[in-house]
């Protein structure tokens, strides 16, 4: 296995020597489609150089490293900025379970390959319009349709769906059993016929997420991943994986030495706001959350060197993370004054403080609400009485709608 340090230092160089083309700075003021483009160039810049699916398996295309090695990976890649946000949920979390439950190896192989080059990339539907943050109460419906199935309903929140050549997926395949009994995932060409997709348009300005709508479209049963009726397990499998992909204590909004520059810079009553105790003790909770999560987080991986399956507390990461950047960010504007009202719609999320409060309630509902997490964390975590289920041993088509 390669050195930690030796294997930091080759990919600072080779990530330097791609700033001039692909760090944030140099793409400054392009389009969507701009970026995506360089995206695709960088992507296979980096597997052509040995940094593509770095802890993956060689058997499917990989590296054969540590988590460590990708965790040091990745930090020195959101420094400078590079353009892998289209890829960061396809690499994330569809292209690991097709791994894990694809039987066609050959398929998997190839569909790795260019998923790590950027020549395809997935995204990954779970949420719908009348389900809430009740992933098992999903209507989106397949039935047998000769060797293979038939798939009609709506997914909606999808990222970068719109750019996507594949997907993940969970319907349901069986109304008449307990809601989380009769699912069944499977992957899907998102080409197909029968699929549409809709970009939404947020409040922040841009629209990478979509409804995408399923009429008649045909799947065959070597697309299913897991077993007939499985596919709650198999989700939960992916949630699990999102859960501690999202390891940024700072919620993925501004790093907190920003904030002591700002409060720096700002007077508070003819003062520096950072003589203020309100703003030094918000410094000080914060600190502290996040060194506890980022605890939280290398715990985890150390338990997946070791081979262990890590536990429910990824759900606090994301949870607390989120919730804190949204309040920091509030308190910034706070700071800033009629400042705040500038908003640019380019702005980056992580260097921006208006565009990372008016964004952080996405990242409060997507891979889990909070109210999801916070149920997780009571039964899971700290062993608490289940919520009361009205909906428990009812089979899914005598539930009212």
């Amino acid at each position: 296995m390669t050195d930690l340090a030796t294997f930091r230092s080759n990919a600072i160089a080779f990530l330097d020597s791609m700033v001039p083309k692909y760090a944030r700075t140099a793409r400054a003021g392009n389009t969507v489609e701009q970026d995506l483009a360089l995206g695709r160039e960088y992507m296979a810049a980096r597997y052509d150089a040995g940094f593509g699916g770095i802890n993956w398996s060689p058997d499917v295309g990989g590296q054969g490293l540590s988590n460590m090695h990708k965790i040091a990976f990745d930090a020195e890649e959101m420094e400078r900025g590079m353009p892998v946000q289209f890829f960061g949920i396809s690499l994330g979390m569809p292209v690991p379970i097709l791994i894990a439950y694809c039987e066609d190896k050959d398929f998997v192989k190839e569909r790795v390959r260019k998923a790590l080059r950027g020549e395809e990339i997935w995204c990954q539907m779970f949420s719908e319009p009348s389900g809430g943050s009740d992933l098992a109460a999903l209507r989106t419906r397949v039935e047998p349709d000769g060797n293979g199935w038939k798939m009609n309903g709506q997914k909606i929140w999808t990222s970068w769906a719109q750019y996507c050549d594949y997907g993940v997926i969970v319907t349901r395949s069986d109304p008449t059993v307990e809601k989380h009994k009769g699912l069944t995932y499977f992957w899907i060409d998102m080409k197909a016929k029968g699929v549409e997709v809709r970009p939404i348009k947020l409040a922040g300005g841009d629209s990478h997420v979509n409804e995408v709508f399923f009429d008649d479209v045909r799947l065959e049963d070597e697309q299913r991943l897991g077993a007939v009726g499985g596919g709650f397990g198999v989700a939960l499998h992916t949630l699990m994986i999102e859960r501690y992909i999202a390891t940024d204590s700072a919620g993925f909004g501004p790093h907190l030495d920003q904030f002591v520059k700002l409060a720096n810079e700002t007077e508070i009553n003819g003062k520096p706001a950072i003589e203020d105790g309100r703003i030094r003790s918000a410094i000080a909770r914060n600190h502290a959350m996040r060194a506890g999560l980022d605890s939280i987080t290398k715990r985890a991986f150390l338990m997946m060197q070791a081979g262990m399956q890590p536990g429910p507390e990824g759900s606090l990461q994301k949870l607390v993370a989120v919730r804190s950047r949204q309040k920091l960010s509030e308190l910034a504007m706070d700071l800033k004054g009629n400042d705040s009202f500038a908003f640019d719609p380019h702005a980056y999320v992580k260097t921006d403080w208006g565009t990372s409060w008016l964004n952080a309630p996405t990242g409060r509902i997507a891979g889990g609400s909070d109210e999801v997490l916070l149920n997780t964390i009571a039964e899971k975590v700290l062993g608490l009485p289940q919520d009361h289920r009205p909906d428990k041993g009812i089979p899914f088509n005598q539930i009212p709608a």
